[in-house]
C-alpha cells in the first residue's frame, strides 16, 4: 500500500484489520518490517516515517491501533514520541522496537505506558503475534518483568546511595564518626546518652553491611571528600 502521504485513500477498514504505523529511521529496516506485515490480511500499514517530529504530523490522522516505534530516531527517541502518541491519539497501543536489551529503556518504556517491548532481532512470526497482542488490550510487559526491572533499578540506586537506608540520625552519628568522634564525644555533641549513640553504631553498621568501626569512618570520609567543595 502507498503511504507516501501517511494516510491511507480509503480510512474505512474492516472490522478485524489492525492499522499500523512504523516509525525507524532506517528505511531498510522499516520497508523489510512493512514488507513482513503487509502480507498478513488482518495488518494495514497506515504510515511510515523515520523522524519524531514527521511521527506527531502524520501519525494522528493516520489513526494508527498500534505505532511500531524505534528507540533511536535522529531528533528524539521512541519512549518520548511514545508518551506523546498516548497523549494525541488515546486509543493507540505502542510496541518499542530496538536493537538492545536494556533495562533502563525497558523502565523507561513502561514509565511512558508503551504496551510492548520487542527487539529488532525477533522472528518476524513473533514481531506479527507482538503486534496483534497489543492490538487485542494485552501487554507484554507483564507484571513479572516489569517487577524484576524495578528490583534492579531499587538495588542500582542503593548501590549509588549507601547511606540510602539510613534515618537522619544515624547519618548523623556516621558523619561524627569520620570526623574520628568516640562515642561518648558523639553523645554529647548530639545530646543524646552515650547508650543511644551506641545503638545508632550498631545499628548503622548492620545496615551498611559493616562489622568495624573503622570501616564507617573510612566510608564517612570517602563520601565527604566527594562532596563539592571538598
Amino acid at each position: 500500500m502507498d503511504t507516501t502521504d501517511g494516510v491511507p485513500e480509503a480510512s474505512g477498514t474492516g472490522s478485524g484489520e489492525t492499522r499500523i504505523a512504523l516509525v525507524d529511521d532506517h528505511e531498510v529496516v522499516r520497508r523489510g518490517i512493512a514488507d513482513l506485515l503487509e502480507d498478513e490480511p488482518d495488518f494495514m500499514i497506515v504510515a511510515e516515517v523515520g523522524t519524531v517530529r514527521e511521527a506527531l504530523v502524520r501519525l494522528p490522522p493516520a489513526r494508527p491501533d498500534v505505532a511500531v516505534l524505534d528507540v533511536r530516531l535522529p531528533d528524539g527517541n521512541g519512549i518520548e514520541l511514545c508518551r506523546d502518541l498516548l497523549s494525541l491519539l488515546p486509543g493507540v497501543r505502542c510496541l518499542v522496537l530496538t536493537s538492545f536489551s536494556d533495562d533502563e529503556a525497558l523502565l523507561d518504556a513502561i514509565m511512558a505506558g508503551a504496551s510492548g517491548y520487542v527487539l529488532k532481532q525477533v522472528l518476524g512470526s513473533d514481531l506479527r503475534s507482538a503486534i496483534r497482542e497489543v492490538a487485542a488490550g494485552r501487554s507484554l510487559l507483564d507484571s513479572s518483568t516489569a517487577s524484576a526491572v524495578l528490583e534492579r533499578q531499587r538495588r542500582k540506586h542503593a548501590q549509588d546511595d549507601p547511606l540510602r537506608g539510613l534515618t537522619e540520625q544515624e547519618r548523623a552519628v556516621l558523619e561524627l564518626i569520620g570526623a574520628g568522634m568516640t562515642n561518648r564525644q558523639i553523645a554529647e555533641r548530639m545530646f543524646l546518652a552515650e547508650k543511644t549513640v551506641k545503638n545508632y553504631v550498631s545499628q548503622l553498621l548492620s545496615k551498611l553491611g559493616m562489622q568495624r568501626r573503622t570501616q564507617a569512618a573510612v566510608l564517612a570520609t570517602e563520601i565527604r571528600q566527594s562532596r563539592p567543595g571538598s
